[in-house]
């Protein structure tokens, strides 16, 4: 429904209570019965109440109540009821006289003129649109005193949440805000590790794979060159040192072009660069036993190829 100005300003006047008992009880009969007008004065009495929350209670003093009773008469006694005097009846006019021509010589009959009635009243004037106007005139002027203090108001809080804010009331000041930043720090780069590589092949022919070491991760990756196994047959790598009684297996290498393998883990370092790398022919599958069951085919140790980075 859409409502007029007077509504509206009825509804602000209702919530900041200047209106008089008659127009009150017309704000309430409205607000029993039209459920959005009521919502109009609610949402009036929310935007007035930031004023009452900003201002305090003050009890006054007891003498000022004393004062006020001596002000009115009621510290001496019940006041005579106030008895205006009658107005005096108005005047009735006098009553009109008949006026009488004298006639000719020759015409005798007397001629009575009667005088003309008294003047009517005038018509009462209709003041009701003078007083509609000068009521929605009061009332409008009221709206902006209360819209310029509430702005007044609301621009004070604001202030007082900026500069001063442990002078509000605690619902009423502002909640710390909290920025987390993120510092990332750029990860450091890889420090390159040495690299060693081995050539394996038959009385320093051409090789068969070559045998590359990661110093820092001790993982190998043999790459077949140009070994083909027999069928039936598989190639087995072994690690021989004299520091171990027997040579390791370091297992069957793949029929792909790459086998890579991390086991050299379990060995040092310095086992590992003066030991002897050699690849046998085994059944299917490796040595069933952990032992080779052929003599060497394919030889090698390993040279640094790419020092580390001291």
């Amino acid at each position: 429904m859409a409502y007029s100005e007077d509504h509206i300003a009825l509804a602000a006047e209702y919530a900041l209570g200047t209106l008089d008992a008659d127009e009150r009880a017309q704000v309430e009969t409205m607000m029993a019965v039209d459920t959005e007008f009521t919502a109009i004065v609610h949402a009036w009495e929310y935007r007035l109440g930031v004023l009452n929350q900003m201002v305090g209670s003050v009890e006054p003093r007891p003498i000022v109540w004393e004062n006020i009773k001596a002000a009115i008469g009621h510290s001496t006694g019940q006041q005579a009821p106030l008895v205006l005097p009658e107005a005096p009846p108005p005047p009735s006019p006098p009553p009109a006289e008949p006026v009488v021509a004298q006639a000719p010589p020759a015409v005798q009959a007397p001629l009575a003129v009667e005088a003309p009635s008294a003047a009517a009243p005038p018509a009462a004037v209709d003041n009701s649109n003078v007083i509609q106007l000068a009521g929605r005139a009061n009332r409008w002027r009221n709206i902006a005193s209360v819209a310029t203090a509430l702005a007044a108001a609301l621009v004070g809080m604001l202030a007082v949440q900026v500069y001063r804010p442990e002078l509000l009331p605690e619902g009423l000041r502002p909640k710390p805000r909290i920025q987390t930043v993120e510092v990332k720090t750029p990860a450091p780069s890889p420090v390159p590790s040495a690299q060693y590589v081995a050539l394996l092949q038959r009385d320093a022919g051409s090789p068969a794979f070559i045998l590359t070491v990661d110093a820092a991760t001790k993982n190998f990756t043999v790459r077949k060159v140009g070994a083909e196994a027999e069928p039936g047959k598989s190639f087995e790598l072994w690690l021989i040192s004299d520091k171990l009684p027997q040579p390791r297996s370091l297992g069957v290498i793949g029929g792909s072009d790459f086998t890579a393998r991390p086991v050299l883990a379990d060995y040092d370092a310095g086992m590992i660069n003066s030991a002897l790398f050699a690849v046998t022919i085994e059944q299917a599958g490796g040595s069933p036993d952990g032992k080779p069951h052929s003599a060497p085919v394919f030889t090698g140790k390993l040279i640094e190829t790419v020092p580390a980075n001291r």
